[in-house]
């Protein structure tokens, strides 16, 4: 039997996106700690900070030889610049502006990096758009670890820092007019993980033989009350979050929201919401930008995301990343971030099959649509040739695609300019006929998590994506994830929700429901109150979890939704645990 192949190729369409998806899309330098390398050269950065200075977004984070700046929060241009100067310290260069801290004084942007050195210099541009700073001090005294700066109404600068396992977060006050610090740092916080369960060390929340960690300062000031934020219990977690105190002063004493951790995503395909920053977008609406961890080739492989945030009616500080790592919504004006920015657009291609050109060792082609950033198929080059093909099993409305890159056996160091991907994507109803839905064959921009919002939905059961160019090593994916409508019933509400909290341990419960045949996965929700579930954690796979996040001897509520391809179920009952 002859089979006629047809192919209808057509020139993309490219309309202005108004969505974005997580990690976001930047061009991450490769190996920013040199000696971490023998385990695989990789993509990495953490530690973010947005800053809106002049109507312009300023993206900072660590060591990445420069900077980032957008004006709509989804097409970001990177600034190369290197900070230090090579006799200020005895490492190499690799190691300027670690975990980086911004502040807006009227019409200048200031920046500095982490430092226990008292020679440190203090940064500061009128035009940061290009490579233009100078000095504001060419020794900043405080010799501070994850810095955050604050300028407050009355014009006082307050600077916390600190990212110990063993000392606290500390803060001082700066001088307006010669940045040196006015009298001695304070102790502010410290961990209380025989209290705070999400503040345990180790990637269940089980590790005692070492201390967690607080790290990752940041100061906001909101209805006159001061939120003090800090990440724990450590970057390389899916657990890592940030929590916050509040205080009727910028130096305390503080007091811990009821709502904690308030940045918080243990579970999905992105995971992880710590050391990050919260700010306000062009609109005033607040997003809270934070590290998500990979930690496949060393336990600082790392991205960053961004989540819808805000404050309650009774000024609790929250971050949504309910379905956050799936299309979101970017704002076009004041937005309610507490009903999220979620598009409604469903994941169609989890664990469906795949084939593929080629596979590297155990880099298996389903591991492209397992839902885990640490697992990833490979093919064997990174040849034009290469190429893989997932099948959704029903025809379906596509709206999206992201594309995330696995970085194997990459052989780039450092911020190399000049990277690029050029690929090819095609969809096909019935596996005969295709048409071009991506074509990026001439791109010359460096896309590691590209992401494409197409210009009009289609109909299709195949999405096939063929290599044209890699920036270094070879084709391989993480990720190749499919996102917009099936054509069927979404799940029905899950049955028989139990949560069990533990009688010696209340920082912990176990979560356990019956399984929906129609489900890919289901997402829980936890709160403070009935009208305060803020907490979420995405769970594929699997009738039951293990939530160890809550505060001991403090009730909670939870609730639970199944959800499929095709949309969420609505959720159950709300359950008490005392």
């Amino acid at each position: 039997m002859i089979v006629l192949l047809v192919i209808i190729s057509s020139i993309t369409s490219y309309a202005q996106q108004k969505t974005y998806c997580n990690p976001i899309n930047i061009d991450y330098g490769y190996c920013p700690i040199p000696n971490f390398a023998e385990q695989g050269k990789h993509r990495a950065t953490a530690d973010p900070t947005i800053t809106l200075f002049k109507g312009d977004y300023y993206l900072f984070s660590t060591n990445q030889w420069g900077y980032w700046w957008s004006t709509d929060m989804l097409n970001w241009k990177f600034v190369p610049r290197k900070f230090l100067k090579p006799y200020q310290t005895a490492k190499p260069i690799y190691d300027e502006l670690c975990a980086p801290a911004t502040l807006v004084l009227h019409d200048t942007l200031l920046v500095i990096g982490s430092t226990y050195s008292l020679d440190f210099p203090l940064w500061m541009s009128t035009n940061p758009r290009v490579d233009d700073w100078k000095e504001a001090v060419d020794s900043f005294k405080v010799g501070a670890w994850d810095p955050g700066l604050f300028l407050d109404d009355d014009n006082r600068i307050y600077i916390y820092f600190g990212s110990s396992n063993t000392y606290p977060t500390y803060g001082q006050e700066i001088d307006r007019k010669t940045f040196q610090p006015i009298g001695e740092r304070k102790e502010l916080l410290h961990l209380n993980d025989s209290i705070h369960g999400w503040e345990r060390f180790g990637e269940y929340n089980d590790n005692t033989f070492l201390k967690p960690f607080i790290e990752g300062s940041w100061m906001n000031k909101h209805n006159g009350k001061y939120y003090l934020q800090y990440g724990a219990p450590g970057t390389e977690f899916s657990g890592y979050g940030d929590g916050v105190y509040t205080s009727d002063k910028p130096m305390g004493p503080f007091t811990y929201q009821s709502h904690n951790p308030f940045s918080y995503k243990p579970g999905g395909f992105a995971r992880g919401a710590g050391h990050g920053a919260t700010y306000q977008d062009k609109y005033g609406n607040w997003w809270h930008v934070s590290t998500i961890v990979i930690g496949t080739k060393n336990n600082f492989e790392r991205r960053i995301g961004i989540w819808p945030a805000g404050f309650d009616k009774d000024d609790i500080l929250y971050c949504n990343t309910a379905y956050g790592d799936y299309p979101t919504w970017l704002a076009e004006g004041k937005e309610d971030h507490l009903a999220g920015r979620f598009t409604g657009w469903m994941l169609l291609n989890y664990n469906k099959p795949v084939t593929v050109s080629s596979t590297l060792g155990g880099h298996e082609p389903n591991y492209a649509v397992d839902e885990s950033i640490k697992t990833y198929w490979s093919a064997k080059t990174g040849d034009k040739a290469e190429w893989i093909e997932t099948d959704m099993g029903n025809i379906s409305t596509v709206r999206a695609i992201q594309i995330n890159y696995a970085d194997q056996d990459a052989t780039t160091m450092g911020k190399i300019p000049g990277l690029y991907h050029q690929y090819k994507i095609s969809s096909s109803e019935d596996g005969k006929i295709w048409k071009t839905l991506v074509d990026k064959s001439q791109n010359q921009t460096d896309v590691p998590h590209d992401y494409i919002e197409l210009a009009s939905p289609v109909q299709a059961r195949f999405i096939k994506m063929e290599n044209i160019h890699m920036p270094s090593g070879k084709f391989a994916l993480s990720g190749l994830r499919v996102f917009g409508n099936g054509n069927g019933s979404k799940p029905d509400t899950v049955k028989h929700f139990v949560v069990l909290r533990g009688d010696t341990d209340t920082r912990n419960a176990w979560l356990k429901w019956q399984a929906s045949d129609d489900a890919t996965g289901y997402t829980i929700y936890c709160g403070i109150a009935p009208d305060k579930i803020y907490t979420n954690v995405m769970v594929y796979g699997n009738n039951e979890y293990y939530f160890k996040a809550m505060d001991k001897d403090k009730p909670y509520y939870f609730t639970i939704e199944a959800f499929n391809e095709n949309g969420i179920s609505a959720r159950t009952q709300v359950v008490k645990v005392e």
